[in-house]
């Protein structure tokens, strides 16, 4: 397959058939460069609370429910686009309401106009804090005719037990938004950190840019990556592609399913097999001292 990850930068919009054109574009640039697989970012879909006017977008609770509102419309034109180009999609996140809170919502879609729903399970102290979304689904694995797809949304990519829920996953979506370089590189070593200890693939996207019309989303770093395991088959650095910081844009990188399945099988080191290995080896069963 061919992974596309986003740069993406958010507008303020001034009418639904400007944010069609907007997503349409992107998705027709990257299908016509042969991505089969399109990761847009955590957050992305904050955009669509401008169609509310700037005082909505720029008001904490208000743009939570102004964006939620337009997620079902926002799905279908994606499912039009996925079935267009024959590609599969995971569409920008947003809040999404429920009988509690809101959640952050990545959505799959697929040509087929499947829709996998994944939120984000862990959320930042400004989440949390400040913005007062909640986690939400369990994790999803979603079997795919490209591959088995999994998400973890930015801060998820950090932990490693869900990491490893997702390791039967072929390729782990990241979907981020970052304020911040450093925040930017939590992100990506997280990433890097998912792709060598499961032997697969993790594609990160960001929100890249100023959007001073948001209080949540005021200025935003980072760039599109697709990493490997730098084990056989794949690049030493565990890299396959990363592009400049804030340079809007898709990032591309082909990826073989053979090629991780290869890796897991006789890789020069065996990570994914041998994580249960670690049961047991905690410091005190290795008498490691700590002064």
């Amino acid at each position: 397959m061919r992974i596309a990850t986003a740069a993406y930068p958010l507008d303020v919009l001034t009418s639904w058939a400007q944010y069609e054109d907007k997503i349409a574009t992107w998705v027709g640039e990257a299908a016509t460069n042969g991505a089969n697989l399109l990761v847009f970012p955590e957050y992305g879909a904050m955009e669509l609370a401008t169609l509310d006017g700037l005082d909505v977008a720029g008001d904490l609770e208000k743009s939570l429910f102004s964006v939620s509102d337009r997620l079902s419309d926002a799905d279908a034109l994606h499912q039009r686009l996925a079935a267009a180009h024959g590609v599969h999609i995971v569409a920008a996140s947003g809040p999404a309401a429920t009988d509690t809170r809101p959640v952050n919502r990545a959505r799959l879609i697929t040509p087929e106009g499947h829709i996998g729903v994944q939120d984000k399970q862990i959320m930042t102290r400004f989440e949390r804090e400040v913005w007062d979304v909640v986690g939400g689904n369990a994790l999803q694995v979603f079997d795919t005719s490209i591959g088995r797809i999994g998400i973890l949304i930015c801060y998820d990519s950090e932990f490693p037990l869900l990491g490893r829920a997702l390791a039967s996953c072929d390729v782990i979506a990241v979907p981020s938004v970052t304020e911040a370089l450093a925040g930017y590189w939590r992100v990506r070593t997280g990433s890097m950190a998912r792709a060598l200890e499961n032997q697969c693939i993790t594609a990160m996207s960001s929100v890249v840019g100023e959007a001073d019309w948001s209080e949540a989303l005021g200025s935003s770093v980072g760039a599109g990556g697709i990493f490997c395991p730098p084990d056989t088959g794949f690049p030493p650095t565990g890299v396959l592609a990363a592009a400049e910081i804030c340079v809007p844009g898709w990032t591309y990188a082909d990826v073989a399913l053979e090629t991780i399945a290869n890796v897991r099988a006789d890789g020069v080191v065996l990570n994914r097999a041998h994580w249960r290995d670690q049961a047991g080896r905690d410091a005190d069963a290795l008498n490691v001292i700590l002064k």
